[in-house]
């Protein structure tokens, strides 16, 4: 991938935490620490995965994930952005009211200490102080592209990569360019909009905290 089609990328969402309107926005911390090290089992349409999340990789980001996870944040949910080579990204409820919930209560970026190799999962932003509940897995090494734009990941795949690669990605990427998911929508209308316009998006069953 060049250099401009990677701006291009940039420009349109990998790395979108904010879809919807301006609005005023509210720093929010998780209401407790994450363990040092914990395992998130991911069940999905196309088989399981686990990631392994390091606390002191990105520990807000560490915390953020676990609370979500809690929360059931995740589950039925799509993977509604998945770009072959590069990444996959979720993190949006398919419930609007869920989505809304969330929008405005980014929090803090974490220090870049890990790099985006293969495997590691990071949010997704649309600038300094913009994560939400987005994140992405990075498909191949995309350290040289976004180590140095802030992105930190906070854990890695450790068993089920070959799941994560197998998700679909037939559609195209979302709009302004192409075709595909719009963000937007997803964010408003969940999976009712995903179910009627890509029906063959894979999904997360469940999300579960694990022992390691």
């Amino acid at each position: 991938m060049t250099l401009n089609r990677f701006v291009l990328l940039i420009g349109s969402a990998v790395l979108l935490a904010g879809c919807g309107p301006a609005a005023k926005q509210e720093t929010k911390k998780a209401e407790e620490p994450a363990p040092p090290v914990y395992q998130v089992k991911f069940e999905t349409t196309k088989g399981d995965f686990v990631v392994e999340v390091h606390r002191d990789w990105a520990p807000l980001g560490a915390d953020r994930f676990h609370e979500l996870t809690k929360a059931k944040f995740f589950d039925g949910s799509r993977f509604f952005r998945v770009l072959k080579g590069f990444v996959v990204q979720f993190g949006l409820n398919g419930d609007p009211d869920v989505n809304a919930k969330w929008h405005n209560l980014n929090f803090v970026d974490d220090p870049v200490k890990e790099s985006n190799t293969r495997g590691t999962i990071t949010y997704a932003t649309s600038g300094p102080g913009t994560r939400t509940t987005q994140v992405f897995i990075n498909l191949a090494d995309n350290s040289r592209m976004l180590d140095g734009q802030g992105f930190a990941p906070f854990g890695k795949v450790v068993e089920g990569m070959d799941v994560v690669d197998q998700l679909y990605g037939g559609y195209r990427d979302g709009p302004p360019r192409d075709s595909g998911p719009d963000q937007a929508k997803v964010e408003a209308q969940g999976n009712q909009y995903l179910d009627a316009h890509y029906p063959k998006l894979d999904s997360i069953k469940t999300a579960t905290i694990v022992q390691k």
